[in-house]
């Protein structure tokens, strides 16, 4: 791609780092590049001190019709949505628009494995890549995980056929895809972003992205425990590759004549079956890692891994020395006999529940232990299931200030009835992990797990990890 003196637009440079990457990217091609986001320089200004000295236009603070109407090229940010007026009068004026995703896709030469799924992308990409690096392959990992891809162009070493690119991929990532990975994982899909899509349906539809364009030879791993995903697979061209926990109690059925390979639980090991021979894996007591879900992303990456030709017993060594990634259940403190964890990226009800049942086995027991902050910015989610499942697994509950919090403060007061001293509130993470750290005793665990986004109090929600982490 010949972008030398090309006009091009970067729509939302964004602070987690991936338009950064995006940005110089462009400038090392020679393009002419103009930034344009809603955020202030004041906001921006992390960002803005990582382009310093790079020959480049911004415009900070708004958006200009005249600057989509000239650029020879449009590079959105993720969270842009499609319907935004600045990109109807560009294509009205034929110009391209990409993300850097989609550029990715286009100019990569070698094998893509792509991770999508409400939950456990993170987790699920950073196993894979390790697994493919522990085997001695060529890798790199990118994407939602807050690199972009485009990264990895730039650099000659990396940019050979034999390299395999893991990347995270969001929805918003892959709304403009028009090329699937070679491998496609999807660990799970339950609502979210419902406050971007119009429903749960324009949601799944962005999802299916990731193998709408797969080909026969193609793969497509999926979680068979995950209804909406059985039916997803029959929409596939692509080879079907089922994980499962729950395999016995299916028994795996025969619907889906391209079926190739099946990872599944049986009797506390991991079992990979193929050509109807059975291969432990490893044993589950092994892990490191806690939890259901934390299960489920054990069980995609090792049929990845089973894809890939690596032998067990590589697999198992990672699998065994893997401890997580930051901001995800990640234990940050132990301060007088009381844990802190971190688990910031739950911003879903149902991402919060499995952390409780994750950290407290058993409900409904008098001697409780877990002191939860969550709440925050509604994405037109349902609370009812987290607020009774406050009730059963947590001493008390501290509330963050924001939308979700509204919906989900009456639904507590509903299923706590008299335990109205379970429900405390806070403006601020400092206000809430001081009024966590008076109720706590030792032996009990502060949990930051908000099952909402982070918009209103924080930039994002790496910015409300950041601020616990501070706060303790």
């Amino acid at each position: 791609m010949n972008l030398k003196n090309k006009k091009v637009l970067v729509m939302g440079l964004g602070i987690i780092g991936g338009g950064i990457d995006t940005v110089k990217w462009l400038v090392a091609r020679g393009a002419k590049v103009t930034v344009t986001d809603l955020k202030e320089k004041y906001e921006l200004a992390p960002s803005l001190k990582k382009l310093k000295k790079l020959p480049i236009k911004f415009i900070l603070g708004k958006h200009q019709f005249q600057d989509f109407e000239e650029a020879d090229l449009i590079i959105k940010n993720p969270a842009v949505k499609e319907n935004s007026p600045y990109l109807k009068r560009a294509r009205a004026k034929e110009i391209p628009i990409e993300g850097d995703t989609s550029l990715f896709f286009r100019l990569w030469p070698g094998k893509i494995i792509g991770i999508t799924g409400t939950k456990g992308k993170s987790t699920t990409a950073t196993l894979i890549y390790q697994i493919l690096k522990a085997a001695g392959l060529k890798v790199c990992l990118a994407g939602n995980i807050g690199q972009s891809p485009l990264k990895f162009i730039r650099n000659s070493v990396i940019r050979r056929k034999n390299c395999t690119a893991v990347l995270e991929l969001s929805s918003f990532q892959l709304e403009n895809l028009k090329i699937s990975p070679h491998i496609a994982v999807i660990t799970n899909i339950f609502p979210d972003h419902l406050n971007r899509y119009k429903n749960l349906a324009s949601y799944i539809k962005a999802k299916e992205q990731i193998f709408t364009f797969q080909k026969p030879g193609d793969h497509l791993v999926l979680n068979y425990d995950n209804k909406i995903l059985r039916n997803l697979a029959k929409k596939t061209k692509s080879n079907i590759i089922w994980f499962s926990i729950l395999a016995n109690k299916y028994k795996f059925k025969h619907e889906y004549p391209r079926i190739k390979q099946k990872v599944f639980v049986e009797k506390e090991n991991i079992i990979s079956l193929e050509n109807g021979k059975k291969q432990k894996i490893c044993r589950i007591k092994n892990f490191k890692l806690k939890g259901r879900h934390n299960l489920e992303n054990v069980l995609a990456a090792a049929a990845v891994a089973k894809l890939a030709k690596i032998k067990p017993k590589i697999i198992a060594r990672v699998l065994k020395n893997f401890s997580g990634i930051p901001n995800r259940s990640e234990l940050v403190a132990e301060t007088n006999g009381v844990k802190f964890i971190n688990d910031t990226t739950a911003t879903i009800p149902e991402a919060t529940i499995e952390a409780l049942k994750t950290l407290n086995p058993k409900p409904y027991t008098l001697n409780k232990k877990i002191i939860l902050i969550c709440g925050g910015s509604d994405k037109k989610l349902e609370f009812r299931d987290l607020a009774k499942n406050i009730k059963k697994y947590c001493k008390r509950v501290v509330l963050l200030a924001g939308s979700a919090t509204k919906k989900l403060k009456p639904l507590l007061y509903k299923n706590c009835r008299g335990e109205t001293a379970t429900i405390i509130e806070a403006g601020s993470m400092k206000e809430a992990v001081e009024k966590a750290k008076e109720l706590a005793k030792r032996g009990d665990i502060v949990l930051l797990s908000p099952g909402a986004a982070s918009f209103g109090l924080f930039k994002n929600e790496f910015d409300r990890g950041r601020q616990f982490k501070f706060q303790i």
